[in-house]
Order: C-alpha cells, then sequence, then structure tokens
C-alpha cells in the first residue's frame, strides 16, 4: 500500500508498514501465547498515520486490540473499516461521548462512579448491553479509582445488569527508569483486583505494561499488554517504521563571520556553504534542534546552523562534496552508512521519542510502503 497523496514541497515522512509488521510480531514471539497483544495507535499512531498502521496490523492479524485516546480516534478508525475491538484509555466526558463509543462499537474506561452512571445511562437508551474497562489508580495520579471506588463503579454497573465490565487496568508511570515503584504499582493493581473479586466482579482482562514493562517485567504481562513504543521501532531491539526526508532546495556560499537565521544565534568561523531545507517547526521540527541538530545530506552528518524557523532550517554544508539543490536530506533514519534515530533526535532535543514522532504535523504528507 503505498500513499496517493500528491505533494510539492520536498518535505515527507516515508512509514514502512513492513517493518511494523515485523515489529508486531517480533514483541509476539516475547510474550506468552496466552496474552492477548493491544497496540496502542493513539497520536495518530504516534504520528505514524493510525488508520494505515491499524489496517496493517488488522491484515496481518498481528494484534487483538487497538488502543486509541479518544472517541474520536476511535470513531476514525471504525470509518476507515477497521474491526478489531478498540479501547478508549482517555476519560470520557461530555454524556454524548459514551453514547459515540457505543454507537461505534468502542469500549470506553469507566474511571469514576460519575461516568460509570453515564454508560449505564446510555445502554438503558440504548436498549443495549455494553462492555466498559475500569480504570484504576495505582501511581500515575492521571486518572482512574481508588480500590474502594472501582469496587463501588463496578457494583453499580452489575446492578445495572446493563454494562459488563469486561476488563480493568492501570497505568505505569516509570517503567523505563524505576522498576522497584512499578513493581509496586503492580502490587497495588492486584490488590484492587482481589477488591474486585471479593466483590464478585472478575474482569477477563487484566492489562497493566507498556512496551518497556511488557519486555522487562514478565509479571506484569498479565493478560494483556499495550506496546506503543516498540511496535513503532523507537524502542531497542525493534526496526524503525518512520523515516523524515526532505531536499536541499537553496545552496550559497558565506564568509567567515556571517550570522545565519533569526536572532543572529549562529557566525560562520569560515567560509561555509549553507544549505536551507524545507523543515520547521510548523512541520514539528522542534526549535531546540537550532544549533544543536543533525541531518544527512550526501551520507555526511550536518550540523543544524542558526535557529530554525517556521518553515526552514539550515545545515552546514562545507563537507559534503559537490553539493547541490535537489540533493535527499534524511532528518530521521538511515542514508549510506550513516543513520539518525528518532530517540537520538529526542534526546538533542531534551525530550523523549513519542513527542519527536507525535508532533510531526498534517504539513508533512505520509508515504506508506509495504515494505
Amino acid at each position: 500500500m503505498t500513499s496517493t497523496r500528491r505533494f510539492f514541497r520536498p518535505t515527507w515522512a516515508e512509514v514502512h508498514l513492513g517493518a511494523l509488521r515485523e515489529n508486531l510480531r517480533r514483541f509476539r514471539r516475547r510474550m506468552p501465547r496466552s496474552t492477548r497483544i493491544l497496540f496502542v495507535v493513539k497520536g495518530d499512531a504516534y504520528g505514524h498515520g493510525a488508520a494505515a498502521c491499524a489496517r496493517a496490523a488488522q491484515q496481518a492479524r498481528a494484534a487483538d486490540w487497538l488502543g486509541v485516546s479518544s472517541v474520536e480516534e476511535g470513531v476514525a478508525l471504525r470509518e476507515a473499516g477497521i474491526r478489531l475491538p478498540i479501547l478508549v484509555l482517555g476519560s470520557l466526558y461530555p454524556f454524548e461521548s459514551f453514547l459515540a463509543a457505543v454507537e461505534f462499537g468502542l469500549t470506553p474506561t469507566v474511571a469514576s462512579l460519575d461516568s460509570a452512571r453515564r454508560l449505564a445511562e446510555v445502554a438503558r437508551r440504548q436498549r443495549r448491553r455494553v462492555s466498559c474497562h475500569l480504570k484504576l489508580e495505582t501511581g500515575m495520579g492521571r486518572i482512574g479509582m481508588s480500590p474502594a471506588a472501582a469496587v463501588a463503579a463496578a457494583g453499580y454497573l452489575a446492578e445495572t445488569r446493563l454494562v459488563e465490565v469486561s476488563g480493568a487496568y492501570t497505568h505505569f508511570s516509570c517503567a523505563e527508569t524505576d522498576r522497584a515503584f512499578t513493581l509496586e504499582q503492580l502490587r497495588r493493581f492486584r490488590g484492587a483486583l482481589r477488591g474486585l473479586a471479593g466483590a464478585g466482579v472478575s474482569p477477563r482482562l487484566h492489562h497493566a505494561a507498556n512496551s518497556a514493562a511488557a519486555l522487562r517485567l514478565p509479571a506484569a504481562r498479565l493478560d494483556m499488554v499495550r506496546p506503543g513504543l516498540a511496535i513503532y521501532g523507537l524502542y531497542p531491539g525493534f526496526r524503525a517504521v518512520l523515516s523524515l526526508k526532505s531536499k536541499v532546495v537553496f545552496l550559497k556560499t558565506v564568509p567567515r563571520g556571517a550570522a545565519i537565521g533569526y536572532g543572529a544565534t549562529f557566525r560562520a568561523r569560515r567560509p561555509t556553504i549553507v544549505a536551507t531545507v524545507p523543515i520547521g517547526y510548523a512541520d514539528g521540527w522542534s526549535r531546540r534542534l537550532s544549533n544543536r541538530g543533525q541531518a544527512l545530506l550526501g551520507g555526511r552528518r550536518c550540523p543544524v546552523i542558526g535557529s530554525i524557523s517556521m518553515d526552514m532550517l539550515m545545515l552546514d554544508a562545507t563537507a559534503v562534496p559537490g553539493v547541490r539543490v535537489g540533493d535527499d536530506v534524511v532528518l530521521i533514519g538511515r542514508q549510506g552508512r550513516e543513520e539518525i534515530a528518532a530517540p537520538e533526535v529526542a534526546a538533542a532535543a531534551g525530550t523523549i521519542p513519542y513527542e519527536t514522532t507525535t508532533a510531526l504535523t498534517s504539513r508533512v504528507p505520509r508515504s506508506f510502503l509495504p515494505s
């Protein structure tokens, strides 16, 4: 499958769906056979294109569930023909959100007694039985119920006989960095599940682990895991799925002492060949990479010089022999023997890989490649 979108500005992202399917299969091989895979495609699949990534997973039968952050994201997937079960991981508000979730066959999260009441009211209006997953708070401090509140909400739903609690989950706050606290969250989650069971509520699916927890902590795998980072190749041991590319659109040679970009934050220390590339912060390429980021040109690493502007950035191309307008520039990905991976870009910008790819705006067309 390839993108049919036509674009003229030579800046685009290539999404390698074959790599994504390979990562899903590789991840599944590292999990117990009984553990289901919920592939997280929120945030437009971390900037990779949610519909295309979900469709690739569905066609390869490589995921059991999909995870989104909002009803709107789930509806868009349904309208794109995605049939897999979809869990809305966020807290739903207002009332109409639950109605849309039920109408489009999405599984909502219940994170409070109030949301349980709202979902039950939708079920009554629709005269149909629906299901949900309970969100339990174990240390993230974002959304979720205490064990006592979860028992109350589950008990209320059981009394209605209209809403099935088919799952219960929590969210680890630092699975990548703090094993001890992650294990403490897991202990709290298991305690909450025992409380639910004592109240006669036993959801079929218990889940807590993201990519890092699933790969590092076998005890956290439970009935289902929720990988995102690994499937997009943003975690060690998995193949990168997204490449970001552009081209040189302007070249000039400036003398020693010449100022480059807004604020004159860079001044040439020698005669310098400056290559202008049409990508900037309006495309999601962070200004924090000004005078510290790099890109590949002619198979060489070239430093970003000057402040990144809304639509353009400049590279020092002095070391690239025979550089010309129209030459390919790689900002994420491989060129020749060199590679710049998204985690490296994120580190240079002082952020995380999630933000680096998710920040890429709709101004950057995605080209979906089958391999």
